[in-house]
Order: structure tokens, then sequence, then C-alpha cells
């Protein structure tokens, strides 16, 4: 059987194609490095590449090979110590060196495959089975969306499409269609009048019959326009259904005094993840980053993470604000609305039917997914159990709970798993 090698290479002087074969033949221990590795790291770390180790017995594949046994007479140069009959012990140790493969018993050994992943392949095997929940247009059946673009020229239309180039090359094309037979008899016409005139005695009638048919196809030559209507070309546009992907992630952050540093932290990587999640799998995507304690705040990704801005506790300014983000700037008949907020539970007792009004009334109604995560390894506070009632009224509102940071992973891969149909 003809095996055909693509030994063709990129600019890295790999040869992608190869490559490539490879991740999809060894995706499973590859995928499994990458979940072992990523648990090592921390999640600011999480875009850079990876450099994994799979061992040698998963890549291994069947071959032939010679069987020990038989009688093998050897002639060694240079032996002072063992003659004919001698039997040579085998080495206890493995093959030497300092590699993380294991030796057998034999003396011989392989060490694992190490194998270094760019960070595009990284983030594709670690993102793989996730997505946003229902990232779906809306009102799918129907084409309330429409793009404009370019489909040639037509001969009718509005000035100012007229299309000069082919205006123009029309124009051209015609005159010369309709002025070159009379061109072509003016010119015999008035060679026959220069040979008459050369005569010693030319005929008066002739002379003046040849002026006439002169003057006359000049006459018709320029009644010849020189653009006429026929000839203008306009620019046609045509528009094609444009399918609306738009979709916003809306950040919302608890930085209250009750929020101590290791929840900010839990906050913070879970935000982390959840932007390189978002800039990875859907292109056009807006943030918007809102932080908030007793008042609430739209701010950049800087402030948003590193900003040292506290107080006390109230939820409802936060989502008054994200009401009001998304009545001046997002339309939720063109925009697909998420919301991701994390918070310790704290809030003002006297705040929290406050903050079911504006989810049950203002906001639930005009989004696709509400992920609400709570940083509290203790009893729940009143916040949770109004979130719940929230959570039983809309099918479309999610809420978990992170004790500590190693269940932050698996709260994510929770609120973002892959739906089976």
């Amino acid at each position: 059987m003809t095996q055909l090698i693509d030994r063709r290479q990129n600019a890295g002087k790999k040869s992608t194609v190869n490559r490539q074969r490879f991740l999809r033949r060894y995706k499973n221990q590859i995928k499994r490095a990458v979940t072992e590795a990523v648990g090592k790291r921390s999640i600011t770390e999480i875009e850079h590449g990876e450099q994994i180790t799979i061992p040698a017995k998963d890549i291994s594949e069947p071959h032939f090979h010679r069987g020990q046994g038989g009688v093998t007479e050897r002639i060694l140069s240079g032996n002072d110590e063992f003659v004919t009959g001698d039997r040579i012990k085998r080495p206890a140790g493995g093959a030497g060196g300092n590699g993380s493969g294991e030796a057998s018993n034999s003396g011989e050994g392989e060490d694992d495959f190490v194998f270094q992943l760019s960070r595009e392949e990284f983030l594709e095997l670690y993102f793989e089975d996730l997505e946003l929940p229902d990232l779906v247009k809306k009102e799918l059946a129907r084409i309330n969306t429409f793009k404009t673009v370019r489909a040639g020229v037509t001969t009718s239309g509005t000035p100012t499409n007229i299309n000069i180039l082919r205006s123009m090359r029309q124009a051209t094309g015609r005159r010369v269609a309709l002025a070159s037979p009379y061109k072509r008899q003016l010119r015999l016409a008035e060679k026959e009048l220069a040979d008459l005139q050369l005569l010693p005695n030319p005929e008066p009638v002739e002379l003046a019959r040849l002026q006439r048919d002169i003057e006359f196809l000049k006459k018709r030559i320029s009644t010849v326009p020189f653009i006429d209507t026929i000839d203008l070309r306009y620019n046609h546009r045509t528009r094609m259904p444009a399918p609306s992907t738009q979709a916003v992630m809306f950040c919302v952050m608890d930085v209250s005094g009750s929020m101590d540093e290791p929840k900010k932290d839990i906050a913070k990587r879970f935000f982390i993840l959840l932007y390189l999640f978002l800039t990875k799998n859907y292109e056009k995507i807006e943030l918007v980053f809102i932080r908030h304690h007793t008042s609430a705040r739209e701010v950049n990704e800087e402030d948003f993470f590193y900003s040292r801005e506290t107080g006390g506790t109230v939820v409802s300014s936060a989502l008054e604000l994200l009401s009001t983000v998304i009545e001046a700037r997002y339309n939720p008949t063109a925009w697909n609305i998420y919301v991701a907020q994390a918070s310790d539970g704290d809030n003002w007792n006297a705040d929290s039917p406050y903050c079911l009004e504006l989810l049950q009334e203002k906001i639930m109604p005009l989004l696709q997914y509400f992920a609400y995560i709570e940083i509290m390894p203790r009893h729940h506070q009143s916040l949770w159990e109004v979130y719940q009632q929230v959570q039983d009224q809309y099918p479309n509102f999610a809420m978990e709970n992170i004790d500590n940071v190693a269940d932050i992973y698996p709260v994510f891969r929770e609120l973002f798993k892959r739906k089976t149909v």
C-alpha cells in the first residue's frame, strides 16, 4: 500500500499537516494531559501554550522484532576479563539518564513523549466541549436583518449610483456604432470631391452634389450625442439576509467589604476564564464590566480586576445599572444578552426583594442567560433565597456555589456546558 507523507512546512519549520494528524490521532491522550496541566497553573496564564507529556505506552505502535534465543558468538575487542563460557549479568539499573520514563527489569526503557502545544491548540482543546447556552439568533425562522452587497450594474437607478466608467464606455461604443457608416461615406465623398477638383474642367453639377453630400454627412455625424440616457449604467446593490449573531456578556462583580481578597481572587479567576472562553469562541461578542458595592459603575477591564475601591453592599445598584445599559445600548430584538454575576451573597435584607422585582420585571425577560456564582463556604443569605425564586420562574437562570479555587472549573463547566439534544 502506498503511503504519502506531506513534507510541506509552515513558517515555523514544522509540518502543519502532520502536526494536525498527530493531534487528531492522540486527541484523548493530549486532552487528558491538557486537563492535568490546567490544574497545575494559574488561570491568568491559561492563554499561553503548554508543554505536555504523553506516556510512551500511549503512543506505542505494534511492530515486528527479532526474538531472543539461539546461540550468538561475539568478539569483544580489548577483553581481558572474560573467556568463552562466562556468563555476563545484565545491568541492574535502567537505560540511564534522568528521564521520566520507566525502565523494565531487563534494563531497557523509554522516556515519555513531550509535546509543545501552541496557545490556540491549548485553548481549542480546553474549550472544546463548552459553549454559551442557547446562543441562537432571535427569531431564527424569520429574516429580519439584511446587508447590502454589490451585484454588478443595471440600466436604471439613482444619480448617486451612476457608474461613470461603465457609462462612458457604453457611450463611446454607441457613438462609434452610429457614426462609423457616415464617417466612411464622408471619407469617400471627400476623396471623390478632391479627385474631381483636380480635373481641368469639372462638372459644376457633380461638384455641387458632392458638396451637399459632405455637408449632410457632417451634419449627421454631429447629431450623434456625446452621451445619451441609454448609455447610463448604475451600480446595482441587492439586499442579502444577514443573520444576527450579536451578543453581549455583562460581567457583574461584588467588590464590597465582605468580599475579602480570597473571594475577590476567586471571582477574578472565574471572570478571566469566562473572558478567555468568550474571546476564543465568539468573535463578535461584546463585554461590559460592572463592579458594585453600595453603588455600581461600568468600568474597563483594568479597573474591573484591579481597582481597590470598596464599600457596603447594595446589589440592586448593579441590577439597575445593568437594566439602564441594556435599554440604552443593546436592543433585545437585535442582541443576545448574557449576564454573569459573582458575589458572596451578602446584601441588605431590605434590598433583596427589590432585586427580585428588578429581575422579574425588567431584566430576565430580555436575557438569553443569567449565570450567578456565589462565593460562600458557609450558609447562604437572603440574596441566594431570592435568586432561587428567580430560578424557579425562569429556566434561563442558573446559579452555582463556589467554596474554593478548586470549584472554579467544575462550576464553570456546569454553567456553560454544551447541551445535548
